[in-house]
Protein backbone atom coordinates (compact mmCIF):
# COMPACT_ATOMS: atom_id res chain seq x y z
CA UNK A 1 0.00 0.00 0.00
CA UNK A 2 2.57 2.38 0.82
CA UNK A 3 4.36 1.49 -2.94
CA UNK A 4 1.17 2.56 -4.43
CA UNK A 5 0.83 5.48 -2.52
CA UNK A 6 4.68 6.78 -3.38
CA UNK A 7 3.58 5.91 -6.71
CA UNK A 8 0.37 7.78 -7.32
CA UNK A 9 2.02 10.96 -5.74
CA UNK A 10 4.69 10.60 -7.72
CA UNK A 11 2.70 10.99 -11.18
CA UNK A 12 0.32 13.60 -9.28
CA UNK A 13 3.60 15.45 -9.05
CA UNK A 14 4.94 14.89 -12.39
CA UNK A 15 1.48 15.70 -14.41
CA UNK A 16 1.21 18.61 -11.93
CA UNK A 17 4.35 20.12 -12.70
CA UNK A 18 4.42 19.43 -16.18
CA UNK A 19 1.15 20.54 -17.29
CA UNK A 20 2.68 24.06 -16.03
CA UNK A 21 4.30 24.06 -19.34
CA UNK A 22 3.51 26.76 -21.51
CA UNK A 23 1.68 25.07 -24.77
CA UNK A 24 -1.37 24.12 -21.82
CA UNK A 25 -2.06 27.42 -21.79
CA UNK A 26 -4.08 29.46 -19.10
CA UNK A 27 -7.31 29.62 -17.54
CA UNK A 28 -9.54 32.47 -17.89
CA UNK A 29 -9.41 34.57 -14.73
CA UNK A 30 -10.00 38.74 -13.83
CA UNK A 31 -11.76 40.69 -15.88
CA UNK A 32 -11.68 37.96 -18.88
CA UNK A 33 -13.33 35.72 -16.10
CA UNK A 34 -15.83 38.16 -15.16
CA UNK A 35 -17.11 38.73 -18.64
CA UNK A 36 -17.24 35.48 -20.18
CA UNK A 37 -19.11 34.16 -16.91
CA UNK A 38 -22.29 37.22 -17.85
CA UNK A 39 -22.65 35.40 -20.98
CA UNK A 40 -26.27 33.60 -21.81
CA UNK A 41 -24.29 30.85 -22.70
CA UNK A 42 -21.86 30.25 -19.35
CA UNK A 43 -24.10 28.42 -16.54
CA UNK A 44 -23.56 26.12 -13.77
CA UNK A 45 -19.52 27.29 -13.96
CA UNK A 46 -18.92 26.54 -16.98
CA UNK A 47 -20.36 27.40 -21.24
CA UNK A 48 -23.23 25.20 -22.11
CA UNK A 49 -24.35 23.96 -25.47
CA UNK A 50 -28.17 24.76 -26.90
CA UNK A 51 -29.20 21.52 -25.94
CA UNK A 52 -27.64 18.56 -23.86
CA UNK A 53 -24.60 17.63 -25.33
CA UNK A 54 -22.75 14.39 -23.53
CA UNK A 55 -19.48 13.67 -24.25
CA UNK A 56 -19.77 9.79 -24.31
CA UNK A 57 -23.27 9.03 -25.95
CA UNK A 58 -25.65 6.25 -23.59
CA UNK A 59 -24.54 3.42 -23.38
CA UNK A 60 -21.06 4.31 -24.24
CA UNK A 61 -18.34 5.08 -21.18
CA UNK A 62 -15.06 7.21 -21.54
CA UNK A 63 -13.19 4.87 -19.89
CA UNK A 64 -14.12 2.40 -22.84
CA UNK A 65 -13.46 4.99 -24.96
CA UNK A 66 -9.84 5.55 -23.78
CA UNK A 67 -9.01 1.66 -23.43
CA UNK A 68 -10.27 1.22 -27.50
CA UNK A 69 -7.96 4.36 -28.25
CA UNK A 70 -4.75 3.01 -26.62
CA UNK A 71 -5.15 -0.88 -26.64
CA UNK A 72 -7.54 -2.13 -29.26
CA UNK A 73 -5.78 -1.76 -32.96
CA UNK A 74 -8.28 -1.12 -35.61
CA UNK A 75 -7.70 -1.35 -39.51
CA UNK A 76 -6.23 0.99 -41.71
CA UNK A 77 -6.28 4.08 -39.19
CA UNK A 78 -3.05 5.39 -40.35
CA UNK A 79 -2.18 5.57 -44.45
CA UNK A 80 0.99 3.52 -45.98
CA UNK A 81 1.65 5.47 -48.66
CA UNK A 82 2.03 9.31 -48.04
CA UNK A 83 -0.94 11.70 -48.33
CA UNK A 84 -0.25 13.28 -51.65
CA UNK A 85 -0.41 17.53 -51.51
CA UNK A 86 0.18 20.40 -53.60
CA UNK A 87 2.95 23.00 -52.57
CA UNK A 88 1.11 26.41 -53.79
CA UNK A 89 3.34 29.69 -53.23
CA UNK A 90 0.95 31.42 -50.83
CA UNK A 91 2.98 34.53 -50.41
CA UNK A 92 2.45 35.17 -54.30
CA UNK A 93 -1.08 34.66 -54.64
CA UNK A 94 -2.55 37.71 -56.36
CA UNK A 95 -4.69 39.56 -53.41
CA UNK A 96 -7.51 40.28 -56.10
CA UNK A 97 -7.62 36.46 -56.18
CA UNK A 98 -10.51 34.60 -53.74
CA UNK A 99 -9.44 31.08 -52.78
CA UNK A 100 -8.72 28.77 -50.28
CA UNK A 101 -6.15 26.73 -49.82
CA UNK A 102 -6.44 23.29 -47.11
CA UNK A 103 -3.83 21.94 -44.96
CA UNK A 104 -5.36 19.30 -43.87
CA UNK A 105 -7.36 17.94 -40.58
CA UNK A 106 -8.97 21.52 -39.81
CA UNK A 107 -6.30 24.26 -41.00
CA UNK A 108 -6.94 26.09 -43.59
CA UNK A 109 -6.20 29.15 -45.54
CA UNK A 110 -8.49 32.01 -46.92
CA UNK A 111 -7.83 34.87 -49.38
CA UNK A 112 -11.23 36.75 -49.66
CA UNK A 113 -11.51 40.35 -51.01
CA UNK A 114 -8.11 41.22 -50.28
CA UNK A 115 -8.11 40.13 -47.21
CA UNK A 116 -6.00 36.74 -45.49
CA UNK A 117 -7.45 34.37 -43.15
CA UNK A 118 -5.47 31.40 -41.14
CA UNK A 119 -7.90 29.29 -39.68
CA UNK A 120 -6.82 26.65 -36.73
CA UNK A 121 -3.46 26.40 -38.15
CA UNK A 122 -1.76 23.22 -36.51
CA UNK A 123 2.00 23.20 -38.16
CA UNK A 124 3.77 21.46 -36.08
CA UNK A 125 2.78 17.48 -37.17
CA UNK A 126 1.44 16.75 -33.72
CA UNK A 127 -2.17 17.28 -32.37
CA UNK A 128 -1.23 16.55 -28.74
CA UNK A 129 0.47 18.40 -25.80
CA UNK A 130 2.60 15.71 -25.50
CA UNK A 131 5.94 15.61 -28.23
CA UNK A 132 5.59 13.16 -30.79
CA UNK A 133 2.09 11.44 -29.01
CA UNK A 134 -0.18 11.95 -32.21
CA UNK A 135 1.76 12.75 -35.15
CA UNK A 136 0.46 13.70 -38.47
CA UNK A 137 0.08 11.20 -41.43
CA UNK A 138 3.22 11.27 -43.92
CA UNK A 139 2.81 13.89 -46.46
CA UNK A 140 0.63 15.99 -44.87
CA UNK A 141 3.36 18.74 -43.34
CA UNK A 142 4.65 20.31 -46.39
CA UNK A 143 3.20 23.60 -45.13
CA UNK A 144 4.91 25.67 -41.95
CA UNK A 145 4.42 28.74 -40.63
CA UNK A 146 7.40 30.61 -42.67
CA UNK A 147 5.42 29.80 -45.83
CA UNK A 148 2.48 32.05 -44.76
CA UNK A 149 2.15 35.40 -46.07
CA UNK A 150 1.13 38.33 -43.30
CA UNK A 151 -1.95 37.40 -41.66
CA UNK A 152 -5.26 39.88 -41.32
CA UNK A 153 -6.78 37.53 -39.28
CA UNK A 154 -6.37 34.82 -37.46
CA UNK A 155 -9.07 32.53 -36.27
CA UNK A 156 -9.89 30.17 -34.37
CA UNK A 157 -12.67 27.79 -33.55
CA UNK A 158 -11.90 26.33 -29.65
CA UNK A 159 -8.78 25.88 -27.54
CA UNK A 160 -8.48 22.13 -28.32
CA UNK A 161 -4.57 21.15 -29.51
CA UNK A 162 -5.57 20.13 -32.93
CA UNK A 163 -7.04 23.47 -33.56
CA UNK A 164 -5.08 25.74 -31.52
CA UNK A 165 -1.26 24.74 -31.76
CA UNK A 166 1.37 26.04 -29.52
CA UNK A 167 4.35 25.98 -31.58
CA UNK A 168 2.65 27.29 -34.28
CA UNK A 169 0.83 30.15 -33.46
CA UNK A 170 4.35 31.30 -31.77
CA UNK A 171 5.64 31.07 -34.86
CA UNK A 172 2.93 33.14 -36.15
CA UNK A 173 2.90 36.06 -33.66
CA UNK A 174 5.25 38.16 -35.99
CA UNK A 175 3.07 37.79 -39.15
CA UNK A 176 -0.40 38.24 -37.53
CA UNK A 177 -2.35 41.22 -37.59
CA UNK A 178 -5.06 40.71 -35.34
CA UNK A 179 -6.62 37.23 -33.76
CA UNK A 180 -10.49 36.68 -33.22
CA UNK A 181 -11.48 33.82 -30.60
CA UNK A 182 -14.17 32.11 -28.32
CA UNK A 183 -14.67 33.64 -24.93
CA UNK A 184 -11.98 33.35 -22.90
CA UNK A 185 -9.62 31.86 -25.63
CA UNK A 186 -8.09 35.05 -25.35
CA UNK A 187 -6.09 33.97 -21.86
CA UNK A 188 -4.15 31.56 -23.81
CA UNK A 189 -2.57 34.31 -25.86
CA UNK A 190 -1.71 36.63 -23.28
CA UNK A 191 -0.23 33.91 -20.99
CA UNK A 192 1.93 33.65 -24.43
CA UNK A 193 2.68 37.44 -24.43
CA UNK A 194 0.43 38.01 -27.68
CA UNK A 195 -0.48 41.78 -27.95
CA UNK A 196 -4.21 41.90 -26.24
CA UNK A 197 -4.60 44.89 -28.05
CA UNK A 198 -4.72 42.25 -31.14
CA UNK A 199 -7.13 39.57 -29.95
CA UNK A 200 -10.93 40.07 -29.91
CA UNK A 201 -13.19 37.65 -27.80
CA UNK A 202 -16.31 36.81 -29.22
CA UNK A 203 -19.51 35.12 -28.19
CA UNK A 204 -22.00 33.45 -30.18
CA UNK A 205 -24.12 35.38 -32.50
CA UNK A 206 -22.19 38.65 -32.58
CA UNK A 207 -20.39 40.40 -35.53
CA UNK A 208 -17.35 42.94 -36.28
CA UNK A 209 -17.02 44.79 -39.34
CA UNK A 210 -13.81 43.98 -40.76
CA UNK A 211 -13.28 46.04 -44.67
CA UNK A 212 -16.28 47.54 -46.31
CA UNK A 213 -19.16 45.48 -47.42
CA UNK A 214 -17.28 42.80 -45.27
CA UNK A 215 -18.71 41.30 -41.91
CA UNK A 216 -17.20 38.57 -39.67
CA UNK A 217 -20.11 36.29 -37.86
CA UNK A 218 -19.73 34.38 -34.68
CA UNK A 219 -22.22 31.50 -34.68
CA UNK A 220 -22.93 28.70 -32.46
CA UNK A 221 -21.26 25.11 -32.62
CA UNK A 222 -22.09 21.90 -30.53
CA UNK A 223 -18.69 21.01 -29.01
CA UNK A 224 -16.79 21.80 -25.42
CA UNK A 225 -13.17 22.89 -25.10
CA UNK A 226 -10.56 22.71 -22.82
CA UNK A 227 -6.59 22.39 -22.70
CA UNK A 228 -6.29 20.31 -19.54
CA UNK A 229 -8.50 18.92 -16.94
CA UNK A 230 -11.39 21.62 -16.88
CA UNK A 231 -13.56 21.82 -19.82
CA UNK A 232 -15.92 24.32 -21.00
CA UNK A 233 -14.29 27.17 -19.50
CA UNK A 234 -13.67 28.55 -22.73
CA UNK A 235 -16.16 29.08 -25.63
CA UNK A 236 -16.32 26.96 -29.08
CA UNK A 237 -17.74 28.35 -32.03
CA UNK A 238 -18.19 28.44 -36.04
CA UNK A 239 -17.75 31.77 -38.15
CA UNK A 240 -19.48 33.36 -41.16
CA UNK A 241 -17.38 35.50 -43.56
CA UNK A 242 -20.32 37.73 -45.56
CA UNK A 243 -19.29 40.07 -48.19
CA UNK A 244 -21.15 41.63 -50.77
CA UNK A 245 -20.84 38.84 -52.97
CA UNK A 246 -20.06 35.48 -51.18
CA UNK A 247 -21.01 33.66 -47.51
CA UNK A 248 -18.70 31.41 -45.98
CA UNK A 249 -19.77 28.83 -43.57
CA UNK A 250 -16.56 27.60 -41.55
CA UNK A 251 -18.19 25.38 -38.88
CA UNK A 252 -15.19 24.04 -36.87
CA UNK A 253 -15.83 20.69 -34.78
CA UNK A 254 -19.53 20.53 -33.94
CA UNK A 255 -22.06 17.17 -33.47
CA UNK A 256 -25.64 17.56 -35.50
CA UNK A 257 -28.04 19.65 -33.84
CA UNK A 258 -30.52 22.31 -34.71
CA UNK A 259 -28.49 25.38 -34.76
CA UNK A 260 -27.24 24.58 -38.95
CA UNK A 261 -31.45 25.13 -39.67
CA UNK A 262 -31.31 28.33 -37.50
CA UNK A 263 -28.14 29.60 -38.89
CA UNK A 264 -28.94 29.00 -42.50
CA UNK A 265 -32.71 30.22 -41.93
CA UNK A 266 -30.74 33.28 -40.36
CA UNK A 267 -27.92 33.86 -43.41
CA UNK A 268 -30.27 33.23 -46.40
CA UNK A 269 -27.98 30.17 -47.23
CA UNK A 270 -23.92 29.62 -47.68
CA UNK A 271 -22.09 29.94 -51.02
CA UNK A 272 -19.80 27.33 -49.35
CA UNK A 273 -19.75 25.76 -45.71
CA UNK A 274 -17.25 23.60 -44.34
CA UNK A 275 -17.39 21.32 -41.90
CA UNK A 276 -16.97 18.58 -39.25
CA UNK A 277 -16.09 15.13 -40.99
CA UNK A 278 -13.81 12.93 -39.55
CA UNK A 279 -12.45 11.84 -36.29
CA UNK A 280 -16.07 10.79 -35.43
CA UNK A 281 -17.51 7.49 -33.91
CA UNK A 282 -20.99 6.44 -32.67
CA UNK A 283 -19.87 6.96 -29.24
CA UNK A 284 -19.06 10.42 -29.08
CA UNK A 285 -21.70 11.32 -32.10
CA UNK A 286 -23.04 14.39 -29.76
CA UNK A 287 -19.89 16.56 -30.29
CA UNK A 288 -18.75 15.40 -33.83
CA UNK A 289 -20.80 14.73 -36.81
CA UNK A 290 -20.82 11.26 -38.75
CA UNK A 291 -20.73 11.49 -42.75
CA UNK A 292 -24.71 11.40 -43.09
CA UNK A 293 -25.21 14.12 -40.21
CA UNK A 294 -22.87 16.38 -41.81
CA UNK A 295 -24.50 16.40 -45.32
CA UNK A 296 -28.01 17.01 -43.28
CA UNK A 297 -26.08 20.32 -41.69
CA UNK A 298 -25.32 21.26 -45.41
CA UNK A 299 -28.80 21.10 -46.33
CA UNK A 300 -30.03 22.37 -43.10
CA UNK A 301 -27.18 25.90 -44.26
CA UNK A 302 -28.74 25.67 -47.66
CA UNK A 303 -25.28 25.32 -48.63
CA UNK A 304 -24.56 25.38 -52.75
CA UNK A 305 -21.08 23.18 -51.46
CA UNK A 306 -19.53 21.50 -48.92
CA UNK A 307 -16.22 20.98 -47.97
CA UNK A 308 -15.66 17.88 -45.67
CA UNK A 309 -12.75 19.05 -43.47
CA UNK A 310 -11.07 17.34 -39.79
CA UNK A 311 -9.70 14.35 -41.44
CA UNK A 312 -6.27 13.10 -43.63
CA UNK A 313 -3.91 14.38 -40.96
CA UNK A 314 -4.06 12.64 -37.65
CA UNK A 315 -5.82 10.16 -35.77
CA UNK A 316 -8.23 11.07 -33.41
CA UNK A 317 -10.58 8.24 -33.94
CA UNK A 318 -10.80 4.55 -34.90
CA UNK A 319 -12.45 4.44 -38.13
CA UNK A 320 -9.88 3.59 -41.51
CA UNK A 321 -8.51 7.30 -42.34
CA UNK A 322 -9.75 7.41 -45.34
CA UNK A 323 -13.14 6.56 -44.58
CA UNK A 324 -14.77 10.36 -43.97
CA UNK A 325 -14.05 11.14 -47.71
CA UNK A 326 -15.04 7.91 -48.97
CA UNK A 327 -18.33 7.45 -47.13
CA UNK A 328 -19.28 10.92 -47.84
CA UNK A 329 -18.98 10.80 -51.26
CA UNK A 330 -20.73 7.63 -51.64
CA UNK A 331 -23.76 9.43 -49.98
CA UNK A 332 -23.98 12.60 -51.12
CA UNK A 333 -23.66 10.27 -54.92
CA UNK A 334 -27.06 8.40 -53.62
CA UNK A 335 -28.86 11.19 -52.06
CA UNK A 336 -27.81 14.73 -51.85
CA UNK A 337 -25.73 15.58 -54.76
CA UNK A 338 -24.17 18.42 -53.84
CA UNK A 339 -21.22 19.61 -55.61
CA UNK A 340 -18.26 18.47 -52.98
CA UNK A 341 -15.32 20.32 -52.21
CA UNK A 342 -11.81 17.90 -51.69
CA UNK A 343 -8.90 19.06 -52.49
CA UNK A 344 -5.48 17.57 -52.44
CA UNK A 345 -3.93 19.32 -48.82
CA UNK A 346 -2.41 22.68 -50.97
CA UNK A 347 -4.34 22.06 -53.89
CA UNK A 348 -5.96 25.65 -54.80
CA UNK A 349 -10.03 26.15 -53.84
CA UNK A 350 -11.54 29.23 -56.38
CA UNK A 351 -14.31 30.76 -54.36
CA UNK A 352 -15.81 32.55 -57.03
CA UNK A 353 -16.07 29.51 -59.34
CA UNK A 354 -18.74 26.98 -58.12
CA UNK A 355 -18.12 24.79 -61.09
CA UNK A 356 -14.29 23.79 -59.95
CA UNK A 357 -14.26 19.93 -59.80
CA UNK A 358 -12.27 17.44 -57.58
CA UNK A 359 -10.59 13.98 -57.67
CA UNK A 360 -11.03 12.00 -55.42
CA UNK A 361 -7.63 11.75 -54.61
CA UNK A 362 -7.90 9.24 -51.46
CA UNK A 363 -8.68 6.22 -53.80
CA UNK A 364 -5.22 5.98 -54.94
CA UNK A 365 -3.65 6.32 -50.98
CA UNK A 366 -2.77 2.92 -49.49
Amino acid sequence: MIILLGITLLLVTVTYFYMRQPQFGKAPRGKRLERLQKSPHYKDGKFQNIHFTPITTEGYSMAGVMYNFIFTKFPRTRPIDSIPSVKTDLKNLPITENVLVWFGHSSYFIQLDGKRFLIDPVFSGNASPIPNSNKSFKGTDIYSAEDMPEIDFLLITHDHYDHLDYQTVMKLKPKVRQIICGLGVGEHFEYWKFDTAKVIEMDWNESVVIGENFTLHTAPARHFSGRSFTRNNTLWLSFVLQTSDLKLYLGGDSGYDTHFAEIGEKFGGFDLALLDNGQYNVAWQAIHMLPNEGLKAAKDLHAKRLFPVHSSKFKLANHPWDEPLKTISELNEKEYHLPLVTPKIGEVVRLNDSTQVFTKWWERVN
